[in-house]
C-alpha cells in the first residue's frame, strides 16, 4: 500500500469521527458498542484481522450499526481488501441520510472503486461528492482528480498500444520486494533496492545483477559493503558509466541523498550531498544525468507546489552540487510527484503521479523538454498502467525497452520489462561510445577528459573522465547529429575523434579504444573535425568546435611551436595537390592567429598527397589521406 493512501485513510476517519463528534453511535446495543470501541485499540496498532473480528461481531449484535460498517470498511482497506471494504461502504451508505457522513461515504466510495478499476462506480460517487460539498476546497480539489482519473481511463483503457509485459526471471525477482531499478547505458548492469523482509521497516539494500555470457540477468550480490550499512538504503541512480553512484539512506534522522564514485571496482565512502540537496526533511529517489552532472529526485520540502514534489541540482565547476531548484508545472502538480528518470539523452522525463489524468493511484508519465521548457506530460497508457500504483521506471540508451517496479499484492514486489510502444518511443535516442584511454607507449591506463561536442552548434553535449585505474570510459551520444569527440591529459596531445551520425540510426554500441602520445617534439595527430568543401580550402563552419579547442590547447602549452599541414589523396595533379594542401594549412594557421596565437609558434606546410596514411585505392582510404595534421616542432 501507498505511503499516500495510508495518510488518505487516516483523513477519512478524521472526516467520519468527525461527523459523529456531536453526536450518539446509531446503535442501541451495548455490546455492539463494546465490540466497537475496543476493535479500535487493535486498529490504530495494526492489527487489523483483530479489529476487524471484533467488528464483524459489533455488527452481528445490530446488523444496523452504520458505524461499525464504516470502521470495518476502512480495516478492509487498510488490509488491502477492497472489495470487502466497498461491501462494506454500500451497506454503511443506505442506514445514513446524515449529509455529512453521505459526503464521507461518496468521498472514500469514489477513491476505493477507483482503486478497483471500477470507473463508472467511481464517477457516479465523485460527481454526487461533487455536487453535495460546497465549502472543502481540499477535497473538491482531490475528487476532481479522481473524477478526471475516471474519465481518462473510460476513454483510454481499452487501446491497444503493444505493450508486452513480463517480469524479470526468478534469479532477479528472488526478494520479497525489489524496487527502483537503474540501468547502465551499455544495459551491462542492472541495479536495484532489495527489501529482506516483508515488514515495512525490514532492511533494504542495494544491489547489482550483471549480465552473463549468455545475455541473461545473473544472480543480484551486493553493490559495495561501503554502500550498504545497516541503516536502509533506498533508491539508487547511476551515471551513465557506471562510475557515479548516488542513493538514499534512511535512518534515525530520515532521509538524505549520498554519493559514492567507482575507481577500478572500489567505491569510495558515500559522503552526502550536502545542505543545497538534503534537508531536515525527506529526500530520495534520485535521477542522475548521463554524464553525472544534473540530478532530479524527491522532496517534501517546504517551497514545493504541494504534497512530493520533483526537484533538480546541477553540479557547479567546483564539484559541488548547486541549491535544489523545484522543477515546477507542469511536470509538479498539487498532489504528488515521485521516481523521476532522466532518460540518457537528457531531454526526455519519466516519472510517476496521482496528480494528472490517469488510470487512478500513481501511474507512470513523459515529458520532453523543448530548449529549458518542459511540455505537458504524456500518460504512457495501459496495460503500463492500471488502477494500482506504478513507479519507478527506467529506459534504455535507445528508446526501446524499459524497467519498472510494480507491487503484487501487499509488502510483495517485482521487477518488470517490457519494449516500449512506437507511439512513445523517444525522438532523440542515444548510443553509447566507450573504450579504454592508455598511454601510446606504455599503454598506461589514463585518467583523461573526454568531451563531446555537437559541430553544428559548438556546444558541449556532455564529458566524463576515463577511470585512473583501468583506463575505461563510456559516453552517451544522445541523437543523431555530427560529434566530435576530445580526449585530453595534460603532458599529453589530445586526441579527436569525428562521430557523424547524422543519417544511420544509433542502434549498437561502438568501442574505441584512444592512445595519447606525450606532447613531445615530432608527435603527430590528425585533426578529424576540420572540414573543406570538395577542391576548396575555405573552412567549413562545423570546424569551428576542433580550432577552438585547438586554441585552448595552444594557449595552455605557451611555449610550444607546431606545424599545421595539409594533405590530399591521389586524384589530380602534383602542382594542383600541393596548392590545394598548402592553402588548407594557411587557413587553419589563419584561424589560429585571430585567435591571438603568435605568428612565430605555428608554420603551415603544404605535402600534397606525398605522405599518404593509406594506399589510395578506395574511396574511405582516399578520404582519410585528405587531412589537416598538427606536429609538435618544439
Amino acid at each position: 500500500m501507498s505511503h499516500y493512501f495510508k495518510l488518505l485513510l487516516i483523513g477519512c476517519l478524521v472526516i467520519h469521527a468527525t461527523a459523529h463528534a456531536q453526536e450518539v453511535l446509531s446503535t442501541k446495543s451495548k455490546k455492539a458498542k463494546e465490540y466497537y470501541l475496543a476493535s479500535d485499540n487493535f486498529r490504530v496498532r495494526g492489527q487489523l484481522d483483530q479489529a476487524i473480528d471484533l467488528l464483524k461481531q459489533a455488527i452481528d449484535k445490530d446488523p444496523k450499526f452504520e458505524e461499525a460498517y464504516f470502521r470495518l470498511a476502512l480495516s478492509y482497506r487498510s488490509a488491502n481488501n477492497l472489495k470487502a471494504a466497498s461491501e462494506m461502504l454500500e451497506k454503511g451508505l443506505t442506514l445514513t441520510t446524515f449529509p455529512a457522513k453521505v459526503k464521507t461515504y461518496h468521498y472514500t466510495l469514489s477513491e476505493c472503486y477507483l482503486r478497483q478499476g471500477k470507473y463508472e462506480l467511481a464517477l457516479k460517487s465523485a460527481n454526487q461528492f461533487i455536487n453535495d460539498e460546497k465549502f472543502d476546497k481540499v477535497k473538491l480539489a482531490q475528487m476532481k482528480v479522481w473524477k478526471s482519473q475516471c474519465e481518462f481511463a473510460l476513454a483510454n483503457v481499452g487501446q491497444p498500444l503493444g505493450y508486452q509485459i513480463k517480469p524479470l526471471s526468478d534469479t532477479v525477482n528472488a526478494f520479497p520486494m525489489q524496487y527502483f531499478p537503474t540501468i547502465t547505458a551499455d544495459e551491462k548492469e542492472l541495479i536495484f533496492t532489495i527489501r529482506m523482509g516483508s515488514d515495512h521497516n525490514a532492511n533494504e539494500d542495494i544491489v547489482v545483477s550483471r549480465r552473463d555470457k549468455d545475455n541473461r540477468w545473473a544472480k543480484p550480490v551486493s553493490l559495495s559493503e561501503r554502500i550498504n550499512s545497516n541503516f536502509r538504503e533506498g533508491a539508487s541512480t547511476i551515471s551513465a558509466d557506471g562510475r557515479t553512484l548516488i542513493f538514499t539512506i534512511c535512518g534515525p534522522r530520515g532521509c538524505d541523498l549520498y554519493e559514492s564514485n567507482k575507481e577500478g571496482n572500489q567505491w569510495s565512502e558515500p559522503r552526502s550531498l550536502g545542505a543545497a540537496v538534503n534537508t531536515s526533511g525527506w529526500e530520495a529517489q534520485p535521477s542522475l544525468s548521463s554524464d553525472g552532472n544534473e540530478l532530479y529526485f524527491v522532496s517534501e520540502r517546504k517551497g514545493g507546489l504541494g504534497g512530493y514534489d520533483i526537484w533538480y541540482s546541477r553540479k557547479s565547476e567546483n564539484g559541488n552540487w548547486t541549491k535544489a531548484v523545484n522543477v515546477g508545472a507542469p511536470i509538479n502538480t498539487p498532489f504528488n510527484e515521485i521516481a523521476p528518470y532522466i532518460h540518457v539523452n537528457n531531454q526526455n522525463l519519466y516519472f510517476a503521479s496521482n496528480g494528472l489524468p490517469g488510470f487512478g493511484s500513481y501511474d507512470i508519465y513523459v515529458a520532453e523538454k523543448k530548449g529549458e521548457s518542459w511540455q505537458a506530460p504524456e500518460n504512457m497508457g495501459a496495460p503500463l498502467n492500471d488502477f494500482e500504483d506504478q513507479y519507478s521506471f527506467t529506459v534504455t540508451s535507445n528508446g526501446k525497452f524499459a524497467y519498472y517496479s510494480k507491487e503484487e499484492g501487499r509488502d510483495h514486489s517485482k521487477i518488470f520489462t517490457t519494449p516500449i510502444p512506437e507511439r512513445f518511443q523517444i525522438s532523440k535516442k542515444g548510443n553509447v561510445i566507450s573504450g579504454r584511454v592508455a598511454d601510446a607507449i606504455t599503454k598506461k591506463p589514463l585518467k583523461a577528459k573526454i568531451e563531446l561536442k555537437e559541430l553544428s552548434t559548438h556546444t558541449t553535449v556532455t564529458h566524463v573522465l576515463s577511470d585512473s585505474i583501468t583506463g575505461a570510459y563510456l559516453i552517451v551520444v544522445p541523437s543523431k547529429s555530427e560529434y566530435a569527440l576530445f580526449v585530453n591529459e595534460p603532458g599529453y596531445l589530445f586526441v579527436s575523434r569525428n562521430i557523424n551520425y547524422s543519417d544511420i540510426d544509433l542502434t549498437q554500441a561502438i568501442r574505441t579504444d584512444i592512445e595519447l602520445y606525450r606532447a613531445d617534439q615530432n608527435s603527430v595527430i590528425v585533426l578529424e573535425n576540420i572540414f573543406f568543401a570538395t577542391n576548396q580550402f575555405e573552412l567549413l563552419g562545423k570546424s569551428t568546435s576542433e580550432l577552438d579547442h585547438l586554441v585552448v590547447f595552444l594557449r595552455d602549452n605557451p611555449t610550444m611551436k607546431i606545424e599545421i599541414s595539409g594533405h590530399t589523396d591521389n586524384q589530380g595533379s602534383d602542382i594542383y595537390n600541393q596548392e590545394l594542401s598548402l592553402k588548407r594549412a594557411i587557413s587553419v594557421g589563419s584561424y589560429l592567429k585571430q585567435q591571438g596565437v603568435s605568428i612565430e609558434r605555428v608554420v603551415e606546410k603544404g605535402y600534397g598527397s606525398k605522405k599518404p596514411l593509406n594506399s589510395n585505392d578506395s574511396e574511405s582510404n582516399r578520404q582519410k589521406n585528405r587531412r589537416i595534421e598538427l606536429k609538435i616542432l618544439k
